[in-house]
């Protein structure tokens, strides 16, 4: 009965963390093409211009690729070394989450104000030859989202220097209709509409890192059973 639950664990552990991982060679493709395809895509900061969509997708994509491989070869093969390396890189993920977060919560506003003023600042290079992706990414999201700026479209006006906002935050969008100070802009900022959205959509994403948070510590959980039992009895049980 035991051999039968271990095996059947270790079964399951390896098909969990193979498509974990399978996850993680999709995320980092997409990253990859995102950065040759679209280069600095989504680099709204200009105090952290590594930090764009293209490198985030990229470092989550081979943090869930390492972590799957290490599950995966350490279920299937048995090795406590690896499956003891899961564990630590599932704990120490999980502890910088936390931290992550309780940070966030104890400097909310703080955060939200470097922030707003960082975009604000990131906004006087969306004409700039080598900031293409700040400017595409500017553009999908004022489209998208019907907003203007960071809190207001004036805050173009600041940041390019003459009463101009680029054509995107037009609610009537034509060629260069940003040039013309009689036309309607959104008159909403991006900053705020992203606020609305995270209150908005809370409860899904809540959820959602409940889950996130389920399967690490069940990751954890499982590679520890399997470790005690191989260091226990020295054996492998294969099915």
């Amino acid at each position: 009965m035991a051999r039968g639950c271990l095996c059947c664990l270790k079964y399951m552990m390896f098909i969990f963390n193979l498509i974990f991982w399978l996850c993680g060679c999709g995320l980092l493709g997409v990253g990859i093409w995102l950065s040759v395809s679209q280069g600095s895509f989504a680099t709204f900061s200009p105090s952290f211009p590594s930090l764009s969509a293209a490198n985030m997708v990229i470092t989550i994509g081979a943090i869930v690729m390492v972590t799957g491989f290490l599950g995966c070869l350490g279920a299937i093969k048995e090795k406590k070394c690896l499956l003891l390396s899961f564990f630590i890189v599932l704990l120490i993920i999980l502890l910088a989450e936390l931290i992550l977060l309780i940070l966030f919560f104890v400097y909310s506003d703080k955060v939200s104000e470097n922030c707003k003023q960082d975009l604000k600042d990131g906004l006087a290079l969306y004409n700039s030859d080598n900031n293409i992706g700040l400017r595409n990414a500017w553009n999908i999201i004022q489209a998208e989202w019907k907003c203007c700026g960071v809190i207001a479209y004036s805050d173009w006006h600041e940041a390019l220097q003459e009463k101009m906002v680029p054509d995107r935050c037009c609610q009537e969008h034509y060629q260069d209709c940003g040039k013309n100070s009689t036309n309607m802009f959104w008159n909403r900022g991006c900053f705020e509409k992203v606020e609305e959205w995270l209150d908005d959509n809370k409860h899904l994403l809540g959820t959602i890192g409940m889950v996130i948070l389920v399967v690490q510590l069940l990751g954890m959980a499982f590679s520890m059973t399997l470790f005690h039992h191989i260091h226990r009895t020295g054996k492998k049980y294969d099915a």
